[in-house]
């Protein structure tokens, strides 16, 4: 069902709360190396302040642990100040959260004005309610300062849009209690987050065919459910990443020093048996002596084994041709995780070759997972994508089949 969308709510002089997330990738300085995140969400920033209202943003950045020292590099600052030059208004940044000065703040605000909130995660109320392991019942002082805070917030305004995709999948106070404070009517999702229903919904629905899902990452284990709940809906699976060697080793190859899981093996075995006809393995493989851009590397089959002392970094040319070719045959391309340890320039052709594959097809694509996002920026092919998720684990979660409170407490329209 479609949900109620900000250009749904009445919005003159009203405050309104937008979660946001500006949790962007920081250098060590804190410094922002890349505003993506706070781009995308300049559309629904610039409708509500076109239609008369004024912003109170709430976002997360980092993982803060509490101590104020280590975690001033999460403090919101820089982020306002980067928003102030992308939107070209001022943005009033307030040390707080729900405190006097943050109260103080929203309650001036005007028409057309900004007001960017302390990051939500240094209130120890944003975070779930705490359970007991045994009973399994929640902690009541974690809940009532949960909820408690969640009222806070929504004090300082008059409406509530959710347009923080990536943090979708987590039932944190900004996600769920909070528009939960308002009627139905004052609830909305901005248009970051509509844009990613949709695509997802098409990728899970009734998508073009066919249909073809590209897996890379390191690990079977965090993306076994996802190829699981892919594989009914896809007619080709195609597999790089680290897992590759996971998968190799369930057909008998030995894979030398490369990165594999021993306990998936028996699960990587089964699921070839049951999706023969579907799953595509690397035809071949870089391998190295060591994980650096000065490493002996060469290519081999993954018709043979990989010697002792070496690992597996990448997909090699024939695989990349392979895969290239499935891709340009379909309608439909979904994306997650990066085909080799393309940090490393030496190790890069293979993410970079399905890169320009996804760039040059005239299928619907869409690129999901941080790290894949970030391949295809460094590229400079992400403009020729149907869709960059600005979600990580939410797009996956998403594709796995879950629902999101944080998007239940939305009225459909």
């Amino acid at each position: 069902m479609a949900k109620q969308t900000v250009r749904d709510l009445d919005l003159k002089g009203k405050k309104v709360l937008v979660r946001v997330d500006f949790n962007v990738p920081q250098g060590k300085d804190g410094s922002i190396s890349d505003d993506r995140r706070i781009r995308a969400a300049l559309p629904t920033l610039q409708h509500i302040l076109d239609q008369g209202g004024s912003l109170i943003l709430i976002s997360h950045l980092g993982r803060p642990s509490g101590d104020p020292e280590a975690d001033k590099p999460f403090r919101m600052d820089r982020i306002g100040q980067r928003l102030a030059e992308l939107i070209g208004r001022p943005v009033k940044k307030v040390d707080d959260t729900v405190g006097e000065a943050a109260k103080a703040a929203c309650a001036a605000l005007q028409p057309g004005e900004i007001v960017l909130l302390e990051n939500v995660r240094f209130n120890k109320g944003e975070k779930v309610p705490k359970k007991d392991e045994a009973t399994g019942s929640v902690d009541p002082k974690s809940a009532a300062k949960h909820e408690e805070f969640a009222k806070e917030l929504a004090s300082l305004g008059d409406a509530y849009v959710n347009d923080a995709f990536g943090t979708c999948h987590r039932d944190e106070a900004s996600m769920v209690t909070l528009p939960r404070q308002y009627a139905p009517e004052q609830r909305a999702i901005g248009t970051l987050v509509e844009k990613e229903v949709q695509i997802l919904a098409t990728l899970l629905g009734h998508p073009e065919r066919p249909m073809v899902a590209i897996m890379g990452g390191s690990k079977v284990s965090t993306k076994f459910e996802l190829i699981e709940n892919l594989l009914p809906n896809v007619d080709k699976l195609l597999i790089g990443g680290a897992m590759t060697y996971t998968f190799l080793l369930a057909q008998g190859r030995k894979t030398g020093n490369s990165l594999v899981e021993p306990d998936w093996v028996d699960k990587a075995r089964d699921l070839l048996k049951r999706a023969a006809s579907k799953i595509v393995l690397a035809d071949d493989v870089l391998i190295a002596n060591k994980m650096s851009e000065d490493a002996e590397t060469r290519y081999i089959s993954t018709s043979q084994d990989i010697p002792d002392g070496w690992e597996g970094f990448d997909i090699g040319p024939e695989t990349v041709k392979h895969f290239s070719e499935i891709i340009k045959t379909a309608k439909t391309v979904v994306w997650n995780g990066p085909v080799g340890k393309f940090e490393i320039d030496a190790f890069s052709k293979g993410t970079r070759g399905i890169a320009k594959a996804m760039a040059e097809s005239s299928a619907v694509t869409a690129i999901g997972g941080g790290e894949t996002a970030e391949a295809v920026d460094k590229y400079g092919v992400a403009e020729s994508m149907s869709h960059v998720s600005t979600g990580g684990g939410a797009f996956l979660e998403s594709l796995e089949g879950k629902q999101f409170n944080s998007l239940k407490v939305i009225p459909d329209r």
